[in-house]
């Protein structure tokens, strides 16, 4: 569109020089005509052409006309002899330019435009009128044809280059945007170190990145502070609960039992909830080898009492020789035994909890109780989320610590139900 406009706005002006050349040409002729006349020896006053302007008028059939009067309005020269009958019913041209049009004159019924003019000469003033046949302006028509040639089709070249270089401009010049746009989507809750960087965006946005920084700060010490209070009141609550434990276990009854089994609901709480602080203020270190088979079968060792205390059984399925995969050997221990935990809560009495380990490095925790519905999976890895089936005592975040945990693994956790019943969890680790 803006080609377009540009194209015709320069035709315009192309034709409209045309023009302005066309009458320079015409004011340029009478000027000439009224050199060439002078006086004779009897003093009349006569016109005499050059040979230049002979070639031109000499001819009244050619392109060019021409008609001179002196100051009573007769007629001095005259070429083509029509032109000059015509002119001299003509009143006396004034001193500016007076334009006319001539349509279909003379035998060749030809269309003229032509201006008439008053000029001082050696015989005193004459009106001087010339006119062109349309069409006839040989140069004006080489001008025209070769803007067209040269530079017309010069214009959809020349915008296409200018939009290009406008979009790249564009792009290079939001290139530090795209870059901090790529820097703030890698901000989580696990890494808000990053800041956004205001060294190379524009100065009229660098008061928006300032801001969002300066908000990533605050949001950062809100997050530093909740984290700093969880594992203070965590680690706070320890030692009071070991008190009461240990009284308790020098009580015997109905009632000391079952505070017990709240007593150690609680531990298992405050446990759990340092975990939770650990893996929000201090990065894992999971650039060790671990032996996968071997952890998987401490946590069993370490579950069989707990198993056989609440009527089930636990099992092991693993290959003879290590499985390496590449993490943190507590942090796996953790999450398998949140898995054995929670598959010994859903279990049904009697049944067995299978704990498998493959050499990809795969740890599977299945059980043969009700499975998980489709729809509950979703939510089975969020904080304090508890189904509605939900079984024990439990504050929903044995799941959301094992999903901590994979996720600082870089592996993946998955929900399936297991066969002939029940549920499994598949853990992967990148193997070694």
């Amino acid at each position: 569109m803006v080609t377009a406009i540009a194209l015709g706005a320069l035709l315009y002006r192309a034709a409209i020089t045309a023009d302005s050349l066309d009458n320079r040409e015409l004011a340029l002729r009478a000027d000439d005509l009224a050199q060439a006349v002078g006086r004779d020896a009897a003093g009349t006053a006569t016109l005499t052409l050059p040979p230049a302007l002979a070639v031109s008028y000499g001819d009244g059939e050619r392109d060019a006309m021409f008609a001179v009067r002196d100051a009573a309005g007769r007629i001095l020269a005259a070429a083509p002899p029509g032109f000059g009958d015509l002119v001299a019913r003509w009143p006396a041209a004034p001193d500016d330019p007076e334009f006319f049009r001539l349509t279909k004159f003379g035998p060749a019924e030809r269309d003229y435009h032509g201006l008439a003019i008053r000029l001082d000469s050696a015989a005193g003033p004459v009106s001087v009128a010339v006119a062109q046949a349309a069409g006839g302006d040989q140069l004006v028509e080489a001008l025209l044809t070769d803007f067209v040639n040269d530079v017309v089709w010069m214009i959809p070249a020349f915008a296409a280059i200018t939009l290009a270089i406008v979009l790249w401009g564009i792009r290079r010049g939001f290139k530090p945007l795209r870059e901090a746009s790529a820097r703030a989507a890698a901000i989580s809750p696990g890494d808000l170190s990053v800041r956004l960087s205001a060294g190379a965006v524009p100065s009229e946005i660098r008061p928006l990145v300032d801001a969002v920084n300066q908000a990533f700060d605050r949001l950062a010490h809100g997050f530093a502070v909740q984290r700093a209070f969880t594992a203070n009141a965590a680690h706070e609550l320890r030692t009071p609960l070991a008190i009461v434990t240990a009284r308790l276990d020098t009580m015997a009854s109905a009632e000391v039992a079952d505070l017990r089994d709240d007593v150690q609901r609680m531990n298992r709480l405050v446990e759990q909830l340092l975990c939770v602080a650990r893996l929000d203020s201090v990065a894992l270190d999971v650039s060790q080898p671990v032996d996968l088979t071997a952890t998987a079968a401490e946590v069993v060792a370490y579950m069989a009492p707990l198993a056989i205390a609440a009527a089930r059984q636990i099992a092991l399925s693993a290959p003879d020789m290590p499985v390496l995969v590449q993490g943190n050997r507590p942090a796996i221990a953790d999450a398998a035994r949140n898995l054995i935990e929670n598959a010994l809560v859903h279990a049904p009495r009697g049944t067995e909890v299978t704990v498998t380990v493959t050499g990809d490095g795969c740890l599977s925790v299945a059980d043969r109780g009700d499975g998980i519905p489709a729809a509950e999976r979703p939510h089975l890895f969020e904080r304090f989320w508890r189904g509605p089936r939900r079984r024990g005592g439990g504050a929903g975040l044995g799941l959301a610590i094992v999903a901590e945990i994979v996720k600082s693994h870089r592996g993946s956790i998955a929900v399936t139900d297991n066969v002939p019943c029940g549920a499994r969890f598949d853990l992967r680790f990148r193997p070694l």
